[in-house]
């Protein structure tokens, strides 16, 4: 074990990152900056070859670094996973859905598990970051590693550490954010610890992969559990004929009790919308039912609906019906000023207008084009002229970006999902949590 930590004091070790998306890539420049050579590998060969070329695809990674990674050697990307024999850490960072039927979808952690059965050798660190229920490491990871005839924690060293990748965050980052980390035995926590110190600033040790795996699901279980509740909120305030926002905004200013949630069309995003169902799939097979985690879960999955009943009030204002009427959604990524728009609510509320007859297009800085299911949509340009042909916009994302006053000046009715345009004196806004 000494020669592995030597290693590690003296950046000898050839790290692997398996996922190269957005948690992989900035993992590997990470890496890669702190003067350790790095493989990446991923299953997309388009991916690979743009990344050989130095061309960086993740908004969070700058790309004149990157570059300078590849050009200097110090990072290169296969999809051959073969290069694992060559390796002496391989941090795992896949994605992991859910299924249609909203259970966990671990297939592309088993594909890796497969291919380390093949390729696992001695002094191999192995860390999983991957989102995933308690027990994943231990009971699907391990097994599989011994069964090599390897012994974890004395020839593999196996551990869990929750990525914590907030993209657009312009101030914590990969490298700033605390890290939690938890080893299957004492050796490989020490192992696993020294490897990441060297390019995380703060580590966080906990007894075991599982108390790791639980602690990420509490975190995004934490934040779903309050956006459902500020969103209920704003549905009774609306209800009540009451603004939810002045309501949360007072609340607030009390300097102790109370942290501020603010409600929206939905959840979208890579964690908050998904993680809380893995502990809750995870709790059904122990014959316990996690009633807040699945009561948050509807209410947040209904705020689309809601939306589209925010549409139609406002259009029946106007004598309008949904058919027929054309409809311009301002933002498509699930939050504002990245390209990100994975779960993004927007992508339900487009389909759920369309399917309705209404006639449905998209305004997005940082998106060009989405595929749907009737074909691929691009992003269109907006002007003050443009924007008097919709008979309505929806503000689904609040990118700093957009000009509000120009959309108020020149829109006829616009459906406020943010809380974007604070005038309170425009007739033509119709706002989510404010009485129409």
């Amino acid at each position: 074990m000494q020669n592995i930590l030597n290693k590690i004091e003296s950046k000898e070790m050839l790290v692997g990152i398996i996922g190269l998306g957005y948690v992989g890539l900035p993992l590997a420049v990470e890496f890669g900056k702190a003067g350790f050579k790095v493989m990446g590998i991923d299953v997309n060969q388009d991916r690979v070859d743009q990344l050989n070329r130095g061309e960086n695809y993740i908004q969070d990674v700058n790309s004149d670094e990157f570059s300078r990674l590849v050009e200097s050697g110090h990072f290169w990307a296969t999809t051959d996973y073969s290069v694992i024999k060559d390796i002496d850490a391989v941090c795992i960072a896949v994605p992991t859905p859910l299924n249609k039927t909203k259970d966990p979808d671990i297939s592309y952690i088993m594909q890796v598990t497969d291919e380390l059965q093949k390729y696992v050798h001695k002094g191999l660190i192995i860390v999983l970051e991957s989102t995933t229920y308690p027990g994943t490491t231990t009971e699907l990871l391990m097994p599989a590693i011994e069964s090599t005839g390897l012994k974890v924690g004395e020839d593999v060293f196996l551990l869990f550490s929750p990525e914590r990748v907030d993209p657009g965050n312009p101030i914590y980052q990969t490298k700033n954010t605390p890290k939690v980390i938890g080893g299957v035995t004492p050796n490989c926590l020490k192992l696993g610890e020294a490897l990441y110190l060297k390019v995380i600033d703060t580590m966080v040790p906990v007894s075991s992969p599982a108390a790791a795996e639980m602690v990420k699901l509490l975190e995004n279980t934490f934040r779903s559990i309050n956006i459902g509740l500020a969103n209920e909120m704003a549905i009774m305030c609306d209800k009540l004929g009451v603004d939810v926002w002045e309501v949360i905004n007072a609340a607030a200013t009390k300097p102790f009790g109370f942290m501020k949630f603010t409600p929206g069309p939905g959840l979208g995003g890579h964690c908050i919308p998904i993680d809380p169902l893995y502990l809750s799939w995870k709790l059904r097979t122990v014959n316990y039912r996690a009633r807040f985690i699945e009561l948050a879960s509807e209410i947040n999955s209904e705020m689309p609906n809601y939306v589209i009943d925010l549409v139609m009030r406002g259009l029946n204002k106007h004598s309008k019906s949904l058919r027929g009427s054309k409809i311009l959604l301002m933002g498509m990524a699930y939050k504002p000023n990245i390209d990100d728009v994975r779960e993004s609510p927007a992508l339900d509320i487009h389909e759920m207008l369309r399917l309705e007859g209404a006639i449905v297009n998209f305004h997005d800085p940082y998106v060009s084009s989405i595929k749907f299911d009737d074909g691929m949509h691009q992003s269109v340009d907006i002007s003050a002229e443009s924007i008097k042909k919709y008979d309505c916009l929806v503000i689904t994302t609040d990118h700093k970006v957009f000009d509000y006053k120009m959309l108020s000046d020149n829109a006829k009715l616009i459906v406020d999902t943010r809380n974007a345009i604070k005038d309170k004196n425009l007739n033509n806004i119709v706002s989510l949590g404010k009485p129409v």
